[in-house]
């Protein structure tokens, strides 16, 4: 006969799981413990019939046990309890982002961890402290170059600083930001404190970190990014929590590491997009990283050649404190920008003939030529001329994107991928032709364009999602261009942002002006950054700087977009954005907020969002925000799911945050009513694209 637990002798918990906040759970679940456990110490805990990790959770003290409580499992012990500091990070960020605190606090943890009992954990543990302790990193460190006068006087303003404090470092491409992190990290770890280092994509980190690990050859340095494998992942999150390691590099995930003596955190290139999670708990690691500074008294570094809007905002306002490095290394010059009237060239022009001729130019003197566009395969669409069908996705309301190499047509929303139709499946016609192109075509078509006289083929390499798929592909072709091997490298954003190339001298952008015109009014702001980080790739030697080439076809050439890129000047730029987000009340004048609903037919996510209105209309917050009619997405259809949009409006951030809190019981039970018919839906905070 099993004997019940004596409430009197046990004490009472509340732990954090796993429950989403759509659920309806409380944030936390109270448990017995037959022992006082520390704010963020992880268990196992029963809920329903399974056992699930848990983390102890700060909660008010003085709750009499209750018998009908369960008990707490297991104690992962051995390791110390995550800090109270982290917790707090959690609870706002889940409070934010309208996430449950458990959702959030186990999401972010390593997947290994979740699969591990009490045994199982205390074995990895004692393999990690055994491999940790054999092996203290030694070999001398990389000799620094000395700093410029202008890193030196940004490293002294640095120094000087309170700590808890946020710098917006605006720096051009090539003017030694990369030295400032690690000479601001050099002075964190001499401090005896941490440093943790956010890159915006994972491709960025083997650079990166192979700078930071020559530099500091005598500390422990980990990676946290996606690409690691579950193993892997663990080891480092554990290296970090038991506080061995001395810098922490990766991507958003990153940002919530566990750190005891986190003393300086770097986000470099602080205003791409990759920093915002697009599922889940849409957190920004960027704006964490800033609430995280202020929590643990760090200094908070953003980097950018072309800082984000909001940023650049609360710089200007003195929330930021500003310091820029508005030159090159070396005094080399940022590289020439020439602008091509496509509308002044023959019909059909691809690849207007003076840059193609500028390529060759640079072929012939041994230089490397880069050149982009944001879409990856041959064509995005194939199309019949007699009947005019086109390869759209059964699944989704988008084209499949036609692949030459192998021959496919793959859906880039859904995955769908199938072998290209020998005849149009509407009229049997053999005479199916692409329509625009891809990196794959603009690969084809720049080879037959450059080609010798005598047939000689010219090197080109192709950087894509498709062309790195397989393990190491992308470090192999980075090494290619590295070395020499490479004249011409063509390829997707992947590769014009971050990278160190300096063989480059020509950088050309094919069709930008798509984003032109887009009703996303970050549109242009995220196409300025991008060309500007393009053009950043070349002349990046000082001494092929003055010869070095930024060409830009458009059919828009006075867009003042293009001026602006033709003088480098971002601030010129950023102004007269936020000019027109102020005029019309756009962030960051604004705080905007997205729910998003999605279900079998676009019927019954339009009635979800409906209602959802007007559950909103008698709560008292709501005098406070403007609710806008549902609309479909960009992309409404994946995957046979229909997806809807309806955006939140408000002046002031407190107050969204009030209506929001306000209005989620509502949605949760709403949700439960609505059965079936909805499959998902979900609360963004501060949306990234509208």
């Amino acid at each position: 006969m099993t004997t019940a637990p004596d409430p009197d002798a046990q004490t009472r918990v509340a732990v954090a799981v796993e429950t989403p906040q759509h659920s309806g759970v409380n944030a936390t679940l109270d448990y017995l413990s037959e022992q006082p456990l520390a704010p963020g110490t992880m268990v196992r805990v029963p809920l329903g019939k399974r056992t699930v990790l848990g983390i102890v959770w700060p909660a008010a003290a003085g709750e009499a046990p209750e018998a009908s409580l369960r008990p707490v499992t297991e104690v992962l012990d051995g390791l110390p309890a995550l800090p109270e500091a982290w917790c707090r990070l959690v609870t706002f960020a889940s409070g934010y982002y309208q996430r449950s605190i458990g959702e959030l606090a186990l999401a972010v943890l390593p997947p290994e961890l979740h699969k591990l009992d009490r045994a199982g954990f205390a074995q990895r543990l004692a393999r990690l402290r055994k491999a940790l302790d054999s092996a203290r990193p030694a070999a001398a460190a990389d000799t620094p170059p000395p700093p410029s006068e202008a890193q030196a006087t940004l490293l002294g303003q640095l120094a000087a600083l309170e700590p808890g404090r946020t710098v917006l470092l605006h720096g051009v491409t090539g003017s030694g930001k990369t030295e400032v992190y690690l000479r601001a990290a050099e002075a964190t770890l001499a401090a005896g404190r941490q440093v943790l280092v956010l890159v915006p994509e994972i491709n960025l980190t083997p650079q990166l970190e192979a700078r930071f690990a020559a530099r500091f050859a005598g500390r422990r340095l980990v990676t946290l990014h996606s690409a690691l494998t579950p193993v892997q992942r663990l080891r480092h999150w554990l290296t970090a929590q038991l506080g061995e390691a001395d810098l922490v590099l990766g991507t958003r995930m990153a940002v919530f590491a566990p750190l005891p003596r986190l003393g300086l955190v770097v986000v470099d290139e602080e205003h791409d997009p990759s920093y915002k999670q697009q599922e889940g708990a849409r957190y920004s690691a960027r704006d964490l990283a800033v609430y995280r500074g202020r929590l643990e008294q760090a200094t908070v570094l953003l980097g950018s050649a072309t800082p984000s809007l909001e940023s650049w905002q609360r710089a200007q306002d003195g929330r930021y404190l500003k310091l820029a490095l508005p030159q090159r290394i070396g005094g080399g010059s940022l590289p020439r920008v020439r602008l091509v009237d496509m509308s002044q060239q023959p019909r059909q022009t691809t690849i207007a003939a003076p840059l193609v001729e500028a390529i060759r130019e640079r072929i012939a003197r041994g230089e490397q030529s880069l050149v982009f566009l944001n879409r990856r395969g041959y064509a995005p669409v194939l199309h019949c001329t007699d009947c005019g069908w086109k390869s759209g996705c059964p699944h989704c309301s988008a084209w499949r994107v036609f692949h030459k190499l192998d021959r496919s047509l793959r859906c880039h929303h859904c995955g769908l991928a199938e072998r290209v139709p020998r005849a149009c499946p509407e009229c049997g016609n053999l005479d199916i032709a692409p329509i625009g192109r891809g990196t794959e075509r603009l690969e084809e078509q720049l080879a037959g364009l450059l080609a010798g006289p005598d047939g000689r083929a010219v090197r080109i390499a192709r950087i894509d999602a498709d062309s790195t798929r397989g393990k190491g592909a992308l470090e192999a072709r980075l090494d290619s261009v590295h070395a020499g091997d490479v004249d011409v490298l063509v390829g997707t954003q992947m590769v014009t942002k971050g990278h160190d190339f300096r063989r480059i001298t020509l950088v050309a952008a094919v069709a930008p002006d798509a984003a032109l015109f887009s009703s996303d009014f970050r549109a242009a702001e995220r196409l300025f950054a991008l060309l500007m980080q393009a053009a950043g790739r070349a002349g990046r030697d000082a001494d092929q700087a003055a010869a070095s080439e930024m060409w830009v076809q458009t059919w828009h050439p006075r867009h003042p977009l293009y001026e602006a890129l033709r003088r480098h000047d971002f601030e010129a730029f950023a102004a007269s954005q936020l000019r027109e987000r102020e005029s019309a009340g756009l962030p960051p004048f604004s705080h905007l907020a997205m729910l998003r609903a999605d279900a079998k037919t676009a019927a019954a996510a339009r009635e979800f969002l409906e209602a959802a209105a007007a559950t909103a209309e008698p709560l008292d917050s709501a005098a406070a925000v403007t609710l806008y009619p549902p609309v479909p997405l960009t992309v409404a259809r994946v995957a046979d799911v229909e997806r809807l949009q309806m955006l939140v409006e408000c002046a002031a951030r407190p107050a969204l945050q009030r209506f929001l809190a306000e209005w989620l019981p509502q949605l949760i039970a709403l949700r439960r009513r609505s059965g079936h018919a909805i499959l998902r839906w979900a609360v963004d905070v501060d949306p990234l694209s509208i």
